[in-house]
């Protein structure tokens, strides 16, 4: 068994960050009253850390990559799940984060979470498509202005 922290650490840390980050999220929103696509831009910035934070285990996949594939059995090797397999090598990635784990039966397994990937890429793309919302409102606000002079 993998240790517990590599198993249950990255969703259990990702969704205590959310959590976390409600609060001062919940503080802007109700001081600062930003527009909806404001909000979904610092959402999806948020979403995309958190995402990359999971997709490397919060750090362990670079400083202690074997933790993340097995557990070290008293002879030093590190084994799999099933205790049948010794761990040849690991493979890191930084970005798109990828620990990749080679078995000596010859399969790799990958130890990224399934929605580590898509959650990555939707966190950007969200929060470029509301900042390019925002650009066009703030034109559209200038140009009002120009025409009117009073800013109505």
């Amino acid at each position: 068994m993998v240790s517990l922290f590599s198993f249950f650490g990255p969703p259990v840390v990702t969704l205590l960050l959310f959590v976390v980050g409600t609060f001062p999220y919940a503080w802007w929103v109700a001081r600062r009253k930003p527009s909806r696509p404001a909000r979904w831009a610092v959402i999806g910035i948020a979403a995309a850390l958190a995402a990359y934070g999971a997709g490397t285990v919060y750090g362990l996949a670079f400083t202690s990559p074997l933790d993340v594939c097995g557990d070290k059995t008293g002879d030093g090797v590190y084994r799999d799940a099933g205790r049948d397999y010794g761990l040849t090598s690991v493979s890191v990635d930084s970005f798109p984060p990828s620990v990749i784990c080679h078995w000596s039966s010859g399969r790799s397994t990958q130890e990224v979470w399934f929605w580590v990937l898509p959650l990555l890429y939707a966190g950007p793309a969200c929060s470029v498509v509301c900042s390019g919302l925002l650009l066009v409102d703030r034109y559209r606000r200038r140009a009002a202005f120009r025409v009117d002079g009073t800013g109505a």
